[in-house]
């Protein structure tokens, strides 16, 4: 059974880091587009970041662009998002996502096909 796992949320204080970790497995994700989402509550799911099959292209929303990296290993099938200096607007339940439509960037929820069951992460201010 395909299934996409997130770890690594939890709670920090503003400024602080933390560190997500996305693995595959039952399927290969390796050729797959993936990236990482996030829904603060009473609001849309949104994209973070996303990295193309290779690793080679990545985006970053503006909100976050210059706080975290994205990046993958597909030699373990995991994915990684580290995020620095955290704000309390990065409070949210963040998901990982897989695209089998795709190797290249997308940005948008269509695209995206696996999808694992969210991670909480809360930054105290």
């Amino acid at each position: 059974q395909e299934q996409l796992v997130e770890s690594g949320g939890g709670l920090v204080q503003a400024g602080g880091s933390l560190r997500l970790s996305c693995e595959a497995s039952g399927r290969t994700f390796t050729t797959y587009a993936m990236g990482w989402f996030r829904q603060a509550p009473g609001k849309e799911r949104e994209i973070a970041a996303a990295i193309s099959w290779s690793g080679a292209d990545v985006y970053y929303a503006d909100s976050v662009k210059g706080r975290f990296t994205i990046s993958r290993d597909n030699a373990k099938n995991t994915m990684i998002l580290q995020m620095n200096s955290l704000k309390p607007e990065d409070t949210a339940v963040y998901y990982c996502a897989g695209s089998s439509r795709t190797t290249y960037v997308r940005t948008t929820i269509p695209y995206y096909d696996y999808w694992g069951q969210g991670t909480q992460v809360t930054v105290s201010s």
